[in-house]
């Protein structure tokens, strides 16, 4: 299991480092659909699920990490890394996904 996670994290970082070299909104939602998926569902059960939740949110937990308010091995290193404008890309970006479901019978 730790070198499951020692290669999520490499590849975070890998992901990360060309996320602060790119110039396009695209680029972070790049690097967090590693673990978010591009709809906002992990990609494991210990991944939160974060498609649709307000971008107020999303932009308050990203700046928490940033600024060292909320910690996790992965999330606050890569965050480090985020611009202002690149937090307010992403939030508008998983706020807009609309899940749909199906209630059991």
């Amino acid at each position: 299991m730790r070198s499951f996670h020692c290669a999520v994290l490499a590849a975070a970082f890998g992901l990360c480092a060309g996320a602060a070299l790119a110039q396009s909104d695209e680029a972070p939602i790049q690097t967090c659909r590693v673990c978010h998926g591009v709809d906002g569902v992990g990609t494991n059960p210990m991944i939160p699920n974060i498609g649709g939740q307000s971008a107020e949110y999303l932009s308050k937990q990203l700046q928490d990490f940033r600024a060292g308010r909320r910690e996790d091995p992965q999330m606050s290193i890569i965050a480090q890394n985020l611009t202002d404008e690149e937090i307010r890309a992403l939030a508008r970006w998983y706020a807009s996904v609309r899940a749909t479901y199906t209630l059991p019978e």
